[in-house]
């Protein structure tokens, strides 16, 4: 297989416009991280139309313009902001920078569209549930393992279709490589990235709610440690947590950074899914040492056992989904409850999580390396 040292942040499709050119206009800022591309590729395939790109830096925005090349380059998030043709911004900022970008782009009367981990700290989840309910604009997040995974979406028509009967536990994998040498500094620093079950432990979170329809849960309990990278002491390099939902459904997750470099991907990323009457695994990015393409779906229901490879056949609806909602605002796509609810529950296990780094491990964050 074929060996990959980073992700695809840019997934692409089959493009099943919902709206003509012209018709649904947006824009982009803060580059920070490379899911934007994933962001706007969605978008754009669902027939938005990119028309400014803004970061202070010119060599993200360089390469923005090679992918979008009908977005103009903006002098300041201002100019994107007083345009108003534009309804909406999408952003992958720093994530402690998310939350405060998205009241200003709301305030502007505009959607927001954010990369995960929307928010770092409660106070900031707070104040974006205050502006959305005043100003009735969106504060949508771009919760990539699902939404943007065939598989993923493939295992939902099956769980709508009554496939497994009632989902009554999920399970997930959310493993990443750490490739520390191309990572910008602000990875390293907790205040910026928040947690790893803030950050990559929000997908987990999100598949939950949605599979097993989930309107809220709680957080029973949670760990987190730096395992594998003492030179970066306020890195948390695998994370995990239980949890149980309002109407009884339970979840465990795990996630990490400890990819080893043999994996010919990113990550080994799986979901199990437990019904009343089958189950479903989710291989979402490989098939280890049989296959190197991903969204294979396997799953056991009352007829039989059954195997299918989505990768080119499901395509991602909720890109077109969002774009219908923001212009007849409606919640088809996912709805704002839904969207804030996963945040919360990601950074209270984050705020709960026991530290189990050992001790013979641990290393006070003033003699780290690259912060």
């Amino acid at each position: 297989m074929g060996r990959s040292d980073g992700m695809n942040y840019a997934p692409k499709h089959e493009a099943k416009p919902v709206v003509g050119s012209g018709e649904f206009i947006f824009a982009a800022a803060a580059l920070d991280h490379g899911h934007i591309h994933g962001m706007c590729n969605g978008l754009t395939e669902a027939g938005g139309t990119v028309k400014w790109v803004y970061d202070p830096d010119e060599a993200k925005v360089e390469t923005f313009v090679s992918m979008f090349p009908g977005a103009k380059v903006a002098g300041s998030l201002e100019e994107i902001l007083a345009d108003p043709e534009v309804r909406l911004v999408a952003s992958a900022a720093i994530p402690a920078k998310r939350g405060p970008l998205g009241m200003k782009v709301m305030e502007s009367g505009k959607d927001y569209f954010t990369d995960k981990a929307p928010f770092t700290t409660l106070a900031q989840l707070d104040e974006a549930e205050a502006c959305a309910a005043r100003t009735g604009r969106k504060y949508m997040v771009y919760y990539s393992e699902r939404l943007h995974v065939e598989s993923a979406v493939y295992a939902d028509q099956l769980i709508r279709q009554g496939a497994i009967g009632r989902v009554v536990q999920v399970m997930g994998t959310g493993p990443h490589r750490l490739n520390a040498a191309g990572r910008p500094d602000w990875f390293f620093r907790r205040d910026d990235y928040g947690g790893i079950l803030c950050d990559i432990g929000s997908h987990q979170i999100e598949q939950f709610l949605h599979y097993a329809g989930c309107e809220s849960a709680k957080v029973l309990h949670s760990k987190v440690g730096n395992y594998n990278s003492p030179e970066y002491p306020e890195l948390e390099d695998f994370g995990d947590a239980t949890l149980v939902g309002d109407n009884g459904a339970t979840q465990y997750f795990r996630v990490d950074w400890l990819t080893p470099a043999g994996l010919g991907t990113w990550g080994d990323g799986r979901t199990v899914i437990l019904g009343t009457e089958g189950y479903i695994e989710l291989r979402k990015y490989t098939d280890v040492a049989r296959s190197d393409s991903g969204d294979h779906v396997f799953w056991v229901d009352r007829e039989g056992e059954h195997y299918e490879q989505v990768s080119g056949k499901v395509g991602c609806p909720f890109f077109g989904q969002l774009i219908l909602d923001c212009l007849h605002r409606t919640e088809h796509a996912m709805t704002q409850a839904h969207a804030f609810m996963a945040a919360r529950l990601c950074l209270e296990a984050q705020e709960q999580a026991l530290n189990a780094t050992p001790d013979t491990l641990r290393k006070p964050a003033a003699e780290g390396r690259g912060l």
